[in-house]
């Protein structure tokens, strides 16, 4: 089968939806099915990936890490001429996932999508946030919904909330799978001594892209309360993002700056020995539809 993936976020952006993205490509094609993936420019990408059309994009849009494709539906209709797809994926109900509805319809295809948001958690980032246009956003994920042929929901509870606004599109609950063995083993010990944390220190970990919605500064404030009544424990945390200042800022106010480890980036290998090295996870986002960190 011929998919197209039309999405506002990919690789090498740091996130989950973009790493599901990239895991159901890869399995895909894995399986012998050619995958063409319309995402956004976004800077650091390979000049050799293959399949993939990068759609002109404005960058940190409002501040943020994300990038906001321009609607070049040119560029897309010639790319599908010599794909010829059988299906379209959207997998968000705004932008490129407006384009995705168009170009289903022009080509007479079937449309499915992907729900991998509670998108009301990210109205921060546009201009004028505010309870009106929460209701708004909600409103326009569950219109998309009931225009696709299929909806997939990354979690039960997820499936739950789109039929309690209102979905009438047939939902299937589909989680990202996770490659159990890539992270049933990693080099702990190695990470702590990059890190410069003591071996025997009791380690609390964090990974996650470093932003408002993933609710970071409390989780600092929550960490930094334990650290100070645990004089041996650290804080590892892995990822980037506009709130690794007030990580920052939270743990120089209370003066453990020097057990605040900032890891960055990890790829693949590196995050699956990160987590080897904690002894305890901690995550304070309330945004989440799956977790795919938690599950990892």
């Amino acid at each position: 089968m011929n998919i197209v993936m039309v999405t506002n976020t990919y690789t090498p952006h740091v996130g989950g939806v973009a790493r599901s993205i990239e895991a159901f490509t890869s399995e895909y094609r894995r399986r012998g099915h050619r995958v063409l993936v319309v995402a956004p420019e976004f800077p650091g990408t390979s000049t050799t990936e293959t399949d993939v059309v990068r759609v002109p994009a404005i960058q940190n849009f409002n501040g943020s890490d994300f990038s906001v494709a321009l609607p070049v539906s040119g560029l897309l209709h010639d790319a599908l001429q010599t794909f010829t797809p059988h299906i379209i994926h959207s997998h968000h109900p705004y932008l490129l996932g407006m384009t995705a509805l168009r170009v289903a319809r022009y080509y007479r295809l079937p449309l499915v999508f992907t729900h991998h948001t509670r998108y009301e958690e990210y109205t921060h980032y546009v201009p004028l946030d505010s309870p009106k246009l929460k209701r708004f956003v909600i409103e326009l994920a569950t219109r998309y919904c009931n225009l696709c042929d299929q909806v997939f929901a990354p979690s039960k509870s997820i499936l739950s909330l789109l039929e309690e606004r209102g979905v009438t599109t047939p939902v299937t609950v589909v989680p990202t799978g996770v490659q159990v063995e890539s992270f049933s083993r990693g080099d702990g010990p190695g990470v702590r001594d990059n890190m410069g944390i003591p071996r025997d220190a009791f380690l609390v970990g964090h990974v996650s892209r470093l932003a408002p919605e993933k609710n970071q500064r409390f989780l600092a404030e929550a960490v930094a309360a334990f650290l100070e009544t645990v004089p041996p424990a650290h804080f590892l945390v892995a990822g980037k993002g506009p709130s690794e200042a007030d990580i920052r800022a939270v743990f120089d106010r209370q003066g453990l700056s020097d057990r605040l480890h900032l890891a960055g980036i990890l790829d693949h290998r590196q995050l699956a020995d990160a987590y080897h090295a904690m002894d305890v996870f901690a995550f304070a986002s309330k945004s989440e539809t799956q977790g795919m960190v938690i599950t990892e």
